[in-house]
């Protein structure tokens, strides 16, 4: 009986390499059969059938690629694949399965249970006591298995039964668990570039034996209504040529926008995406560009995002990025919130826009934030001091009688409107934490602050 450590990926042989007849057995073995052309859609008939043909990941299969690498060192290990759709997950775990000689088995997080997992490990472990040579299993959407499915991949990884291949569209730092991706490698997949979606059309043209009826700008059209995903970009490929003829006046962007459906944008409001956008729209406010900022307000908005949510933000912003540096910022993004409840879509938005650009081109102090948290700290170090006893309140004789409120100076009835008194704990030492930048209002306001300084510098003189 063979243990199941996964024997030699390459097929054991002091060569380092196999027959093309052996190689041709394994392919067929590992890959799916395919369907008579006539039938099978564009897409699968462009699909790569080697690692080098795979489009927009030089990253990973360029020369200096991870997998080039990681294929060169003669091991292959665990690996979640992690891009949007149509990047090549799926056919980068196929091709792999084929290039090291492994047998490729494929199961959907989607419709599989325990027991079909069950069973691709039974079988793993069956083929490799057989005929010595091991299996990679492929899990595609894995991000849909719960925690303990997951937990139920680690001893079949550990042992070398199989090697997993996940493939997901989603966070794994949020959706796998941590004991799984410590056993894996994650891999990041680009969407394609348009570079790699002309490729496409290149391809598809050869293999359809058509040109395609676009002027050049409705060619440019046609790869941006792909947004990335080669599988949908062949679909619409298809489906355009079976809606026209040879010779058909070449369609430009509007012509070809009422023939065929631009690809849904991908977002989705609990997922890493919604994160994603919204710390694009806070960093671009904080780095004062109003026409970034409207994108990535417009894109979120395009995506499906309640705009509750990102006036929410956009008021969280006016108190953490710019403060007293500009006062009216606080106000104006709680105005806006305010409009959109009271207009609602679509004429609320332009009120939120409006919130956008302004808080792009305020001038910016994080100063009222930093000082907050430092308060916090502060006051959890600090404990339960008392305050001095000159501005505790006396309401009763007893208080008074105590020396509650005795030596208060009332501050209207000072020089300047200030007593330049302690408002700390007796005892402790004076902390600065309010530290206004030289921007907008806030120079103002540090002016104000030197002279208060100086103030309570010559009561203690």
């Amino acid at each position: 009986m063979m243990s199941d450590t996964m024997p030699d990926l390459f097929g054991g042989s002091s060569s380092g390499g196999v027959s093309r007849h052996e190689e041709g057995a394994r392919r067929s073995e590992s890959s799916p059969s395919r369907r008579a052309a006539g039938t099978q859609p564009l897409a699968d008939r462009l699909r790569p059938q080697s690692l080098d043909e795979v489009q927009g990941q030089v990253h990973l299969l360029g020369p200096e690629g991870t997998l080039t690498r990681m294929l060169g060192s003669g091991h292959l290990s665990s690996l979640i694949l992690w891009g949007g759709p149509g990047c090549g997950k799926t056919t980068i775990a196929q091709l792999l399965a084929e290039r090291v000689g492994l047998f490729y088995t494929k199961i959907s997080a989607v419709f599989s249970g325990v027991a079909d997992l069950k069973k691709a490990f039974d079988e793993a472990r069956r083929k490799a006591e057989a005929t010595g040579r091991g299996t990679l299993l492929f899990v595609d959407e894995i991000h849909r298995f719960n925690r303990a499915q997951q937990d139920g991949f680690l001893p079949y990884v550990e042992r070398g039964t199989v090697v997993l291949v996940g493939a997901t569209t989603e966070n794994p730092s949020f959706t796998l668990n941590s004991a799984l991706l410590s056993r894996c490698q994650v891999l990041v997949l680009h969407r394609l570039d348009d570079a790699a979606l002309e490729q496409l059309l290149v391809r598809a043209e050869t293999a359809t034996e058509r040109t395609l009826p676009l002027t050049d700008e409705g060619r440019a059209s046609l790869r941006a209504m792909a947004d990335g995903d080669g599988r949908y970009l062949l679909n619409m490929v298809e489906q355009l040529l079976s809606l026209t003829k040879d010779g058909t006046r070449p369609l430009g962007p509007e012509e070809l926008a009422r023939s065929l459906s631009r690809r849904p944008v991908l977002y989705d409001r609990d997922r890493d995406e919604h994160y994603n956008l919204i710390s694009a729209l806070h960093k671009s406010l904080r780095g004062s560009d109003p026409d970034a900022g409207l994108y990535w307000f417009a894109r979120m908005l395009e995506g499906g995002e309640d705009p509750r949510y990102i006036a929410r933000r956009l008021v969280r912003f006016a108190s953490e990025d710019i403060g007293e540096a500009d006062p009216t910022s606080l106000p104006l993004a709680q105005a806006g919130a305010m409009a959109y409840e009271r207009l609602g879509s679509p004429e609320g938005e332009v009120a939120l826009a409006q919130v956008v650009v302004h808080l792009a081109v305020a001038s910016k102090s994080n100063a009222v934030y930093r000082a907050y948290n430092e308060a916090r700290v502060l006051a959890k170090q600090t404990g339960s001091l008392m305050p001095p006893a000159h501005i505790r309140n006396a309401p009763t004789a007893l208080m008074k009688e105590l020396g509650y409120k005795k030596g208060y100076e009332y501050d209207h009835d000072c020089e300047d409107g200030v007593s330049g008194q302690n408002y700390f704990p007796d005892g402790m030492e004076r902390v600065t934490l309010y530290r206004p930048v030289d921007r907008g209002f806030e120079e103002r306001i540090r002016k104000r602050l030197d002279m208060l300084a100086q103030k309570r510098a010559s009561r203690q003189s």
